[in-house]
């Protein structure tokens, strides 16, 4: 089992993205270990969907239902390529992410692999050799826009300090997932399964846990989190003060005020 430098990836707007761990994970065998990096899943193929999708679609998206409704699962299915990422399947999601980000029932995506025993390869190597240097260019800009959690050389000082990511990318070292959780690389390592998704079940009860949380107060925490990490400690506090005032003049704030004070659980709509 194996993690890479990915990291989480987060989608600007209303959706929380509860996976997507860049990975190469060998999964698919008893007693083995999945990756849930901030919910990430990094598991190969499991039960749980509202429905079923083509078998040679290269992304699969599925809408659960039930009491997973809000949750989006967009799963990865190049099997013969290690899900590398190719022009076509960059294309897909950064179309599904635009569809995405403007469906308000949708709460929390979760990445997760439809190929046992991998994750994601990483680039296309074998399509990147035959592109242009102008095409390589343009489409890492498409991939970065994408997921935008990448960018290696910036992020992962970020995650695990400047002296521990000069180590990893100057090696090219591999590192399991007991060490990508004890360096910070990754939130949580589980037993896997008999069914080989460990990982995105872990993942599936974090967006359970995300679900009954106000859509608006978690959209400005994370937009103060992104960008508090970015600045110093008091820019980052005013940033605070400028989301936790978007919230005030808001109908989920009141609904959270009035069930507070009638012990009920709240009932938000995103108003």
């Amino acid at each position: 089992m194996a993690a890479s430098l990915g990291g989480l990836g987060l989608l600007q707007g209303r959706v929380r993205l509860a996976a997507a761990a860049a990975a190469a994970s060998s999964l698919s065998r008893p007693g083995q270990r999945g990756l849930v990096r901030g919910g990430a899943a990094c598991s190969p193929t499991g039960k749980g969907y509202s429905s079923e999708a083509k078998g040679e679609e290269e992304l699969r998206v599925r809408y659960l239902d039930e009491e997973n409704q809000g949750i989006v699962v967009l799963g990865l299915n190049r099997s013969r390529a290690k899900n590398a990422l190719n022009k076509n399947l960059i294309k897909m999601m950064s179309k599904a992410v635009d569809a995405l980000k403007s469906d308000k029932k949708v709460r929390t995506v979760i990445f997760r692999s439809e190929v046992p025993g991998i994750f994601c390869a990483g680039a296309d190597l074998q399509e990147r050799a035959k592109m242009h240097s102008s095409e390589v260019s343009s489409f890492v800009s498409k991939a970065r826009a994408t997921i935008n959690e990448m960018g290696g050389t910036q992020r992962l000082p970020r995650m695990i300090g400047v002296s521990l990511a000069k180590e990893l990318i100057f090696s090219a070292r591999i590192v399991d997932g007991k060490e990508a959780k004890s360096i910070g690389l990754i939130s949580h390592v589980v037993e896997q399964n008999e069914s080989g998704d460990a990982a995105y079940r872990r993942a599936l009860a974090l967006a359970q846990e995300f679900l009954p949380q106000g859509p608006l107060a978690i959209r400005v925490a994370k937009l103060a989190i992104n960008q508090g990490m970015e600045v110093d400690l008091v820019t980052g506090l005013a940033i605070e003060e400028a989301c936790y005032a978007q919230t005030i003049p808001t109908k989920d704030r009141i609904e959270g005020l009035l069930a507070f004070k009638e012990k009920r659980p709240p009932r938000y709509k995103g108003e």
